[in-house]
């Protein structure tokens, strides 16, 4: 069901035995505890962090310094209070504690470009940057903003577009069907868009392989390094845990430098089901697995 009010609708009306596999809004949730009083839900964290693309090879979005000043104006808590109601964790590349086993701790994550808690001295930095390159409150950039016309997509979009205004840049909203997304941004064919990153696994080999080796599938900015590649591989063949994380962090530390694919936040979600659902744990680190349901059963 395409229309989230249908499908609380028909929950309510016992036409189903269960609502979304962990991905769906805490504010649906609570519409549709409203309507089904005596269902069961569960929040998990999602480790499907919201992330900013930027095609670095259309100008003026080449220039490092107009994408460090995009990464400086993010504000990860407000997306968290506005669209996750304030349950939600910020994180880099990998998931972050207490649901990851990789990310960062907060106090070495804030360390990092664009993480600090300051958000107005963040943005002070990139409006410096942004007078430096010409842009100022008279002189301002337009862009497209290109996501998919998903609300996990489309509402982070609408955020973003809102902050980077604050760096005198001004985005259009181009919200496009799933059928010419993935297409769109394999080709490369937009400036700056906002994606929703599908991790099946809290593993650093699956995520830094998939999207962000050069050459990747899913590596959507076309971002290279040689450097970050070769880190890639020595985390991949480290065996001592504890040096391999010190590994991810460090290629985390070079992602954030390089505003390779920043991720703006990590949301929590939701599940419900009928009183007479049973047996089924939902995953606290991939949404995609933990779908046997083989402990599952109807208790009616």
């Amino acid at each position: 069901m395409s229309t989230p009010a249908t499908a609380v609708l028909a929950f309510a009306a016992g036409k189903f035995d269960r609502y979304a596999q962990g991905i769906m809004s805490l504010p649906l949730m609570k519409q549709l505890k409203d309507q089904v009083p005596n269902a069961e839900c569960t929040i998990v964290p999602w480790n499907i962090p919201r992330q900013l693309l930027v095609n670095r090879a259309k100008p003026p979005f080449d220039n490092a310094e107009l994408r460090r000043a995009m990464v400086l104006t993010l504000d990860r808590r407000a997306f968290i209070d506005i669209l996750s109601e304030g349950q939600g964790e910020i994180g880099g590349a990998m998931m972050p504690p207490p649901g990851g086993s990789w990310g960062m701790p907060t106090e070495v994550l804030q360390k990092l470009p664009g993480y600090g808690a300051d958000v107005a001295k963040n943005r002070e930095e990139a409006r410096d940057i942004m007078r430096r390159l010409g842009y100022g409150p008279d002189q301002r950039l337009a862009v497209t903003l290109t996501t998919r016309n998903a609300g996990g997509y489309r509402d982070a979009a609408v955020l973003l577009i809102d902050q980077l205004k604050e760096i005198y840049i001004d985005g259009t909203l181009n919200a496009i069907d799933t059928t010419q997304w993935y297409p769109t941004v394999m080709r490369k064919d937009y400036t700056v868009g906002l994606t929703v990153s599908e991790n099946g696994l809290d593993d650093p080999d699956q995520q830094f392989y998939e999207n962000f080796a050069c050459g990747a599938e899913r590596n959507y900015t076309g971002y290279c390094n040689a450097e970050v590649d070769q880190l890639i591989d020595r985390q991949s063949s480290e065996p001592d845990i504890a040096k391999r994380k010190q590994i991810v962090w460090e290629l985390e530390r070079k992602l954030a430098e390089d505003a390779a694919r920043p991720a703006i936040f990590y949301p929590y979600s939701a599940a419900c089901w009928q009183p007479y659902f049973k047996g089924h744990t939902m995953m606290v680190n991939g949404n995609y697995n933990g779908w046997r349901l083989e402990d599952a059963w109807l208790d009616k």
